[in-house]
Order: structure tokens, then C-alpha cells, then sequence
């Protein structure tokens, strides 16, 4: 019997595979490009409150202040948001890197504080479709 040469890869396979590639890449460019954006603004909550909200171009450094007492620092400088300071005994938060790009968060769990970044504007999309 007579053995029938096969090929691997035909020319409809390469296309195949090509234009999965091209989808893929497009989709990873369109995410980064519009998730993780540069944002404009640093919001500050306290047990799900608003505390206050700051220009990430203006350098200052914000006291926050729960129950009548300081409890958490946050310095922004280079357009970049940080916790400078915390009294909750891990410190975790005070180890978190910097945050510049919308939806960067710093938590501090046993103060109930949340600094994120967010646009300058309110988005009518949320976490999960952003």
C-alpha cells in the first residue's frame, strides 16, 4: 500500500492562524490602551465615604483624619499617590507602591481606608466593563 504524503500546514491554516494572531493583538492593545490610562484624580474613602478627592498634579500631602486622630498620611508627588503613613500595626499599605493609572488601588484593611485613582470625570462603566 501506497502511503499518501500530508502536508502539516496548509495555506488556509496559516491564514487561520494569522488572523487569530491579529485578533489577539488588537485585543490586548485596545485593553491597555484603554484601561489603564493615566488618571487625574486621587479619591479617598473611609468606610465606603467619600473623604475627599485630589489632583494628582498638585504635590501635597493629605492627613486623613478618623475618630478625631490622624490615622493615615497619603503624599502625592510626581503624579503619583502614596500611603506615607499609617498606626494600623501590618503596615501594609504603607508597602504598597505608588499608584498613577486609573484603578490602582491602596487598601489599609484595619482603618477602613481606600485611595484609588479614577478620571477626571465620572465613568457610567464599572470595574468589570472598564
Amino acid at each position: 500500500m501506497e502511503q499518501k504524503d500530508r502536508k502539516r500546514f496548509g495555506k488556509t491554516d496559516l491564514l487561520v492562524i494569522g488572523l487569530l494572531l491579529v485578533i489577539g493583538l488588537s485585543g490586548f492593545l485596545a485593553v491597555r490602551l484603554l484601561v489603564n490610562q493615566d488618571g487625574a484624580v486621587v479619591r479617598i474613602s473611609i468606610d465606603g465615604d467619600v473623604y475627599g478627592t485630589y489632583h494628582l498634579s498638585q504635590e501635597q500631602t493629605i492627613p486623613i483624619v478618623s475618630d478625631g486622630a490622624v490615622t493615615n498620611t497619603v503624599q502625592i508627588s510626581q503624579k503619583e499617590a502614596k500611603m506615607a503613613e499609617a498606626d494600623c500595626p501590618d503596615q501594609l499599605c504603607v508597602h504598597q507602591r505608588a499608584i498613577a493609572r486609573q484603578g490602582e488601588t491602596i487598601v489599609c484593611l484595619p482603618n477602613r481606608i481606600v485611595v484609588e485613582i479614577a478620571g477626571e470625570q465620572a465613568s457610567d462603566l464599572d470595574a468589570v466593563s472598564q
